[in-house]
């Protein structure tokens, strides 16, 4: 474990949470929150990735912050209402259980989701995450609540850090995600052309976008389809830009007109297209200006998807003069977000105004 290092002065109310980011970039998650608050104390428990902060406000009002200013980089939290020494895996449960079943009256026969992470550092316990979630769910019975993954009434999360459990009772809506420290996993479907389809069905559940409801999309960058597939399979008309092939199966699906070209060598018609995709391994600096330069194809109040890839020592100067690039290109920015499937990049949201 890290030494705890703290920013800024104690002051009045303090809520303590348990935050996740994708791996590596957790150094600006809590430069996020630092900025948001003006000051906080954080340790690190999982280099990268997982760490414990604590802010200078009240539960609630962190949540409803985070709420009203989405940040990028944070992926999870959830709020740290127990906190114990564990001297054995017995023990360890026998405390875990008797805290959990000290909100007896509010957990009585509700929806309850069970979520636990385990670091590498699994002193007092060394079977799975997934054995200690069981344990767990196994001495609460007598809450008579049904145990279930997704839309439950409240989740407890249980951090088993070494020598120390952690575990906090919240409503879904206030971990940011109400997947397993915000780590979303989807089926891999058989067939599927690439993984990069889980960034549009996490964009989807994140952004709450139906993208059903579009008629003709422009997907720039579109090898070896796995975007193109997506858009397809929803019913939407593709307009799919790459020199590279496209994969035999997306070739084969309709509605599909393929151009094997370089973006810049292209042109449409204007107001072509409702939807603008693009993932491509470029440049974010080349990648904006190529975008922006085919944006008179996309109507007025049409949205556009595109990933950012975050190549530079300073993501969040990189981040901003890209967003700058298209603000000033007609597009509000919805969004920015980075999505457990992005890795290395964040997403962006847009919708033209001009």
């Amino acid at each position: 474990m890290l030494p705890e290092s703290g920013h800024g002065e104690d002051t009045g109310s303090q809520a303590r949470f348990i935050c996740s980011a994708n791996f590596s970039f957790a150094p600006y998650a809590q430069e996020e929150l630092r900025r948001l608050f003006g000051s906080l104390k954080s340790t690190m428990l999982v280099p990268g990735e997982i760490f414990l902060v604590t802010l200078p406000a009240e539960p609630a009002d962190v949540v409803k912050r985070l709420q009203e200013h989405p940040v990028m980089f944070l992926r999870h939290l959830f709020p740290v209402q127990y906190q114990e020494p564990v001297e054995d895996a017995e023990s360890g449960l026998e405390q875990l259980t008797k805290y959990v079943l000290g909100q007896h009256k509010k957990l009585q026969g509700r929806r309850i989701s069970i979520q636990v992470r385990k670091t590498k550092d699994s002193t007092y316990w060394a079977e799975s995450a997934g054995a200690l979630k069981q344990a767990i769910t196994d001495r609460l019975s007598e809450l008579q609540a049904e145990f279930t993954v997704r839309e439950a009434d409240y989740i407890l999360s249980v951090l088993a850090d070494g020598p120390v459990w952690y575990a906090g009772l919240s409503e879904p809506a206030d971990n940011l995600s109400d997947w397993n420290g915000g780590a979303i996993r989807f089926q891999k479907e058989e067939g599927q052309v690439s993984r990069a389809k889980f960034k549009l069905l996490e964009a989807a559940e994140q952004f709450g976008i139906d993208f059903t409801a579009y008629r003709n999309a422009l997907d720039i960058g579109a090898a070896p389809g796995g975007w193109t597939s997506f858009l397809l399979e929803r019913g939407v008309k593709v307009t799919a830009v790459d020199p590279a092939k496209m994969d035999p199966t997306v070739m084969s699906m309709p509605n599909l007109t393929y151009l094997r070209k370089n973006a810049g060598e292209v042109r449409f018609r204007e107001q072509q297209f409702d939807l603008l995709v693009c993932d491509m391994s470029w440049s974010p600096k080349q990648m904006a200006k190529l975008v922006t330069n085919l944006l008179y194809s996309l109507v007025s109040g049409g949205t556009a998807i595109v990933t950012v890839k975050l190549m530079h020592k300073k993501p969040l100067a990189l981040i901003q003069d890209v967003i700058s690039t298209f603000e000033e290109a007609g597009m509000q920015v919805q969004r920015a977000k980075q999505l457990f499937h992005n890795r290395d990049e964040i997403t962006l949201y847009m919708i033209k105004y001009l």
